[in-house]
């Protein structure tokens, strides 16, 4: 298996560490907000350049990569105004700090 993946051309193989490695801290390091908003960033990234050079490679369109870019600034940017409301109310970003009686 190892030597399929070692197969794959550059570009892939690093797109695909990318995903995985975003991943791999989502699901270690969910304790913070701001390390899962971070993992989220670094899978979008990975999957941006995935597509980009998917779509160089079979020479389409670029415009849905504009669309994709543009959908992911607004999920970076409501999540770091989620996590500058919590901080300022609640002190961290541990989700073990958060529950509903402190609403």
């Amino acid at each position: 298996m190892l030597n399929n993946f070692l197969d794959l051309p550059g570009w892939l193989c690093l797109g695909l560490i990318m995903v995985l490695s975003g991943m791999w801290v989502f699901v270690f390091y969910h304790r913070h907000l701001l390390a899962v908003l971070m993992s989220l960033e670094g899978m979008m990234l990975g999957q941006f350049f995935l597509m980009s050079n998917m779509f160089a490679l079979l020479g389409h369109e670029f415009y849905f990569l504009l669309v994709f870019l543009v959908l992911v600034v607004c999920e970076a940017a409501l999540g770091l105004a989620i996590l500058i409301s919590i901080v300022r109310s609640h002190g961290s970003d541990y989700f073990n700090c958060f529950t509903i009686l402190q609403c």
